[in-house]
């Protein structure tokens, strides 16, 4: 895409964004808000963990998002038997007796990592070095993956007997947390007519990888006011308990806050949502609407807030 200013660009990624949904809309019924949060993320090249019970079209979501943006998609079922060479690749000997790389699934544009905390650390670790470095090491030779490279994770929030909790150090990878809830009634209704008929949908490519790759650069280049970036840095630094910028409430009720990498999420978070609603510079309002979705994975609440019931979010909105 050529554009004559980032002004005309802005107006695309908008433009991109209103054609995105209308697709998605097709096949997913309700959810409107997980769908933004997961369009943010991927316009600000982060990773995303989806948290939510079995059954609410976790996988369709990120299927249909794949094709809308004619990417590459591949789904990784993480299991307890799961090895890293499982997903990175790994060199097999071909008939000539050389050594050749056979890739994984983690060589795709967008890579489903369904339920992973179902599969041991070493595997996990093996995601998320890719995720933070966007290349693979397998046998002291550097494979880079493909751009662009976005992964969504799954988590049932539920079950969790024979499971392998991610470490706050592996969750602060993940740029969104995005809770799933069960759709409303009038939800459910359209979502079983829809899927319990014969019904065919024609989805149109909206995006290719090359001009999601060119509205990251933009997003970046977006201007923000300095008082708008200080108030995400704040929001960020009073999570830190037992700090001069600590809350009464982060205090009592957390044992460790978020880092810098939030700061930084909440900024880019903010340009983007900014930017798919028509504007050209974000304000706190901006930082606000994204705020739970980077903060809610990176503070640690303490057993004082389990035991009296304070949620994350109850912390988080008294910083807001």
């Amino acid at each position: 895409m050529n554009f004559n200013s980032d002004v005309e660009a802005m107006d695309a990624l908008a433009s991109a964004y209103a054609n995105l949904k209308k697709e998605i809309g097709k096949v997913i019924v309700g959810q409107d808000e997980v769908v933004k949060a997961v369009i943010i993320s991927l316009f600000s090249n982060g990773h995303s963990l989806l948290v939510g019970v079995p059954g609410l079209a976790k996988t369709l979501l990120v299927s249909t998002i794949a094709e809308v943006l004619d990417l590459d998609f591949k789904r990784i079922q993480f299991t307890p038997d799961l090895m890293p060479s499982d997903i990175t690749g790994s060199e097999i000997l071909d008939e000539d007796r050389h050594f050749k790389f056979n890739r994984g699934p983690l060589f795709a544009n967008i890579v489903l990592a369904d339920e992973i905390n179902r599969t041991p650390p070493k595997t996990q670790a093996a995601l998320l070095e890719a995720m933070q470095e966007r290349s693979v090491t397998v046998s002291g030779v550097r494979h880079q993956l493909s751009k662009p490279f976005f992964v969504l994770a799954t988590q049932n929030p539920i079950e969790q007997e024979g499971t392998y909790p991610l470490p706050e150090a592996q969750l602060d990878r993940f740029m969104f947390n995005i809770p799933l809830d069960y759709p409303s009634y009038e939800e459910e209704i359209q979502v079983v007519k829809a899927t319990t008929t014969v019904a065919n949908y024609e989805l149109k490519h909206v995006l290719t990888g090359a001009q999601i790759m060119e509205f990251q650069q933009l997003i970046r280049k977006i201007p923000i006011a300095d008082n708008v970036l200080e108030y995400a840095v704040s929001v960020a630094t009073r999570t830190r308990p037992q700090t001069s910028r600590a809350t009464e409430k982060v205090n009592n009720y957390i044992s460790w806050g978020a880092g810098p990498r939030a700061s930084q999420y909440l900024v880019l978070g903010a340009k983007c949502h900014a930017a798919i609603a028509g504007k050209y510079s974000p304000d706190r309002e901006d930082v606000q609407a994204i705020a739970n979705y980077v903060l809610r994975h990176r503070i640690v609440r303490n057993y004082k807030a389990e035991a009296e019931g304070v949620s994350e979010e109850q912390v988080i909105a008294s910083l807001l």
